[in-house]
């Protein structure tokens, strides 16, 4: 059997940090609503904030020690910050 140089073995795991993570297909989440701005906490990343169409909610990405996790955009209060149900 032959034996892969180890940049060949190593290449594919590198690319797959390239991987973008982005809501729409061009490489932008679209923007927040003004009323979104206005009402959330300042601790939290609004440039990756999105509306998440299973719950209805706005989501952000937060950069954790470990991973970067999504959690839920919150009022100063601590209240969850969701569109109007239908």
């Amino acid at each position: 059997m032959p034996r892969l140089p180890l940049s060949a073995l190593l290449i594919p795991v590198l690319l797959a940090g390239c991987v973008s993570t982005t809501a729409n297909g061009e490489g932008e989440l679209p923007p927040l609503p003004e009323e979104v701005v206005a009402v959330a906490a300042p601790w939290q990343n609004l440039a990756t904030a999105r509306l998440m169409p299973e719950d209805g909610c706005y989501w952000y990405e937060h950069d954790g020690q470990v991973e970067t996790t999504m959690l839920p955009l919150r009022t100063p209060e601590g209240r969850p910050i969701c569109t109007a149900a239908s």
